[in-house]
């Protein structure tokens, strides 16, 4: 697999026959905005996330020119990249946000969101914390009959809120992140419409909202074209609805030739019938979505530092000063992530790596990895980490979270520091024995 591609009209080469990676090869070296690499690792250590501000804000801009004739509102999905710097850039680029639990919902609050800019959509969860995320102006998403009760019961018509529908739509990249299909445990089934319209009836509820989200790496227009026909039919039976929201889950490449969705011809084809459903209930509605890893995976980077090259039959490993607890993704949904070889970038010498971690399980990064020579001391990096990378973290082994950067203007920035001892500590109680 090639490592670059090269654009004759721009002189740069690009990550992966893509233009849209954050690392390119400039005067012989990787680098994000003019800054180099190798020199943002010296600087804060590895293992260390980078981010690339100006991809993030390339991915927010590609997302509203596909939906450019209607009322489009973007929140991001911030489970996937919670760093309060992060939250604030999407802010300032005119996105709202969408929060699972209480403390991403403080997490937003703290960055400057105000309540009304926050979507609430837990799974699950007990009706105290829907009572304070009420409490923030924030708008509840409901997604279960249970709650829709206890909610009517509670608020009656006085407070607004939006019903997660399931439309029994399979559709994804892996069966760990497909929401929508019959055995999911998100939304409300749409062959239960009957008892949730009898539950609004009931209560008077104030349901501005209908939503669903189909899964993640969805790269097929039709997948959301058909869950959104469902979402569609349904927005006839609720006369204050104002608001469409049909999630996200759009499909990034994280290799040369990966399919992508294709955002174009999704938004022409969602923009047609969402107008004339506009149109048949006689009002302007709103059209939201809520990316994550469309706005952030590809302007993450997991720079590694290469402890080890251990020569057995038949195999190279390298191992990394990183693992499982850092980057879950690869043991946990078979995801690939492009790897390059930051300290050699230019060379005609390969070799074919499996690329480890150092925790005390199976953390294979890479299997069969064709890369630059790899040497011990190299610098590694981990592209496509911008997404479920760092929040999935833990200090499994009693390893430490790395530091987070991102590069913002040109210039590299720490916008979460390296943990310490201090921080494993920080709530343990050593017991009299």
């Amino acid at each position: 697999m090639k490592d670059l591609f090269f654009d004759k009209a721009t002189g740069i080469h690009y990550l992966c026959g893509s233009k849209f990676q954050p690392m390119q090869i400039i005067n012989h070296q990787y680098q994000i905005q003019n800054v180099a690499v190798l020199d943002i690792a010296q600087q804060f250590g590895t293992p260390l996330y980078v981010y690339d501000a100006n991809k993030i804000v390339e991915k927010i801009d590609e997302l509203k020119s596909a939906f450019p004739n209607v009322k489009l509102k973007i929140k991001f999905a911030c489970k996937a990249l919670t760093n309060v710097s992060i939250l604030k850039l999407m802010r300032q680029n005119g996105v709202e946000i969408d929060v699972v639990s209480p403390q991403e919902l403080q997490l937003a609050l703290h960055a400057g969101f105000e309540g009304t800019q926050v979507t609430f959509t837990p799974s699950g969860v007990s009706f105290d914390e829907i009572e304070a995320a009420v409490e923030t102006g924030a708008i509840i998403n409901l997604d279960n009959l249970n709650v829709l009760e206890k909610f009517g019961q509670r608020y009656g018509n006085r407070v607004p809120c939006m019903i997660r529908i399931k439309p029994n739509v399979a559709a994804g990249g892996n069966a760990k992140i497909m929401t929508a299909h019959e055995g999911s445990k998100f939304g409300i089934d749409i062959r239960q419409r009957d008892e949730i319209l009898a539950i609004v009836e009931k209560y008077n509820i104030n349901v501005v909202g209908l939503h669903q989200h189909t899964g993640s790496d969805i790269k097929e227009a039709e997948a959301f074209v058909k869950a959104a026909d469902v979402i569609f039919d349904f927005a006839h039976s609720f006369p204050n609805l104002q608001i469409i929201d049909l999630g996200g889950g759009f499909k990034v490449a994280y290799k040369e030739g990966d399919y992508t969705t294709n955002m174009p011809e999704l938004g022409a084809k969602l923009s047609e019938a969402f107008l004339k459903l506009s149109e048949t209930l006689g009002r302007e509605l709103q059209l939201w979505f809520e990316p994550g890893k469309f706005l952030v995976s590809e302007a993450g980077v997991l720079l590694v530092h290469a402890n080890m090259v251990k020569q057995a039959p038949g195999r190279t490993f390298v191992g990394v000063n990183s693992g499982l607890n850092h980057l879950i993704r690869p043991m946990m949904y078979d995801a690939y992530h492009h790897i390059v070889n930051v300290s050699n970038p230019e060379t005609e010498s390969k070799g074919t790596y499996d690329v480890v971690g150092y925790i005390c399980e199976t953390d294979t990064f890479a299997k069969d990895r064709e890369l630059n020579e790899v040497r011990e001391g190299d610098i590694l990096a981990l592209l496509n980490a911008g997404a479920y990378g760092f929040t999935m973290s833990s200090q499994y082994n009693s390893r430490y979270r790395p530091a987070e950067v991102l590069v913002y203007n040109g210039q590299a920035h720490v916008i979460r520091e390296r943990e310490t001892m201090d921080d494993i500590l920080r709530n343990q109680v050593l017991l009299e024995l």
